[in-house]
């Protein structure tokens, strides 16, 4: 950086309490997990540290010693953001904001940050409005010393502007906004329930999996992709050719990951209730994640909360063209012997993953057994 360079680098110490319930192995998955939301919220992470204890102190989280060492630790790395892996409270968020003398986040705090500088449809920004002023409404009463450290990430998100406002005009903008979103759904609901002509496939699965690059492989179609988390907040609809005279419809949403704040998946219904109107589920996760189990198990949790947990579904490993998924594949088939390796990059196993479409389709879609009303030109 040049003497005239004026760039403010925003700098982040990732803290987490690992308490006696806590699989180590996956927490520490947790942890790195937390780096990767601070780099996609445009945060530097300078450093971390972990405790372990029976659980987490009522007053600062940390024990007293701890919270000395998360200060100097701060202090060296020169960082302005402490983001806690746990959930805080208003309380323990109070007084280490006040204790660090920097902005306190936890890990539903910056899942909503990434919401909100990802939401782009009207919708989406209502849903991120109303999770995040219901975290904040947690967060009442903010003292002066508190609202200090609140500022966004290098942007205003949807609802900043409520940031100051008291408890009652909180209140009335989150009764309004479930309004509004409830109709939403409402419309929606409609619109399932009338006479469609294709079945509808979802796909879901954990952030990062590829959903956006299958949709895109699948279809010739254009979605946004990038490779970091929560690419995808809107959902997205294309056409896909499964035969010569068969077609769906093929969307796509948001992706699932550990401990998605339940505020967010309770705002975001209205577009995880495509995967509850589904008439199959491609549940999606990447093949060469080390812990790909973990993933599985967050998936199938996330559909029983949206209750979609009933729908038919094919399990898909994509990224098994990297070298490090082929030991992953081996064990994850012996436990979901019906799972379908494949890779939306290289086009690998896309033809059997069409073919088991077809199969369970017609084992579970009155649409797909019925004499097709559209053959292709």
């Amino acid at each position: 950086m040049t003497l005239h360079d004026t760039r403010h680098v925003e700098r982040a110490v990732l803290a987490q309490v690992v308490h006696s319930r806590m699989d180590p192995d996956e927490a520490a998955d947790s942890l790195l997990e937390l780096g990767r939301l601070a780099d996609t919220a445009g945060l530097e992470v300078s450093g971390q540290l972990t405790q372990n204890r029976e659980k987490p102190d009522g007053g600062t989280f940390f024990g007293t010693g701890k919270v000395e060492d998360l200060k100097a630790l701060v202090a060296e790395a020169g960082a302005n953001t402490v983001i806690f892996d746990n959930e805080l409270n208003a309380i323990q968020a109070y007084n280490l904001a006040k204790e660090l003398g920097v902005r306190i986040m936890d890990r539903n705090e910056i899942i909503l940050e990434i919401f909100a500088r990802r939401a782009r449809s009207s919708e989406a920004q209502k849903q991120v409005e109303l999770a995040k002023l219901e975290f904040q409404l947690s967060r009442i009463p903010v003292t002066q010393a508190q609202q200090r450290f609140r500022g966004g990430i290098g942007m205003k998100g949807p609802g900043e502007s409520h940031l100051q406002l008291r408890n009652e005009p909180l209140r009335r903008r989150i009764v309004e906004l479930k309004k509004k979103l409830a109709d939403i759904q409402k419309q929606q609901c409609s619109r399932g329930n009338a006479k469609r002509e294709w079945p509808v496939v979802s796909l879901v699965g954990y952030t990062n999996a590829g959903k956006s690059t299958l949709l895109n492989t699948l279809s010739d179609a254009d979605a946004y992709v990038d490779d970091r988390l929560f690419a995808t907040l809107d959902t997205k609809t294309r056409k896909v050719w499964l035969t010569e005279k068969r077609q769906i419809l093929l969307t796509d949403t948001v992706g699932f990951i550990r401990n998605l704040p339940h505020g967010l998946v309770a705002s975001f219904k209205s577009t995880l209730n495509v995967a509850v109107q589904a008439d199959l589920l491609l549940i999606v996760v990447d093949a060469a994640y080390p812990r790909v189990d973990d993933h599985i198990a967050v998936c199938y949790r996330t559909l029983e909360e949206i209750g979609a947990k009933d729908v038919p579904h094919l399990l898909v490993l994509n990224k098994c063209d990297r070298g490090s998924a082929d030991n992953a594949i081996l064990h994850v088939t012996e436990k979901y012997p019906q799972a379908i390796p494949v890779s939306a990059k290289t086009g690998y196993g896309l033809d059997l993953l069409k073919r088991a479409m077809i199969e369970e389709l017609q084992k579970c879609c009155t649409l797909w057994q019925l004499p097709s009303a559209t053959s292709r030109i």
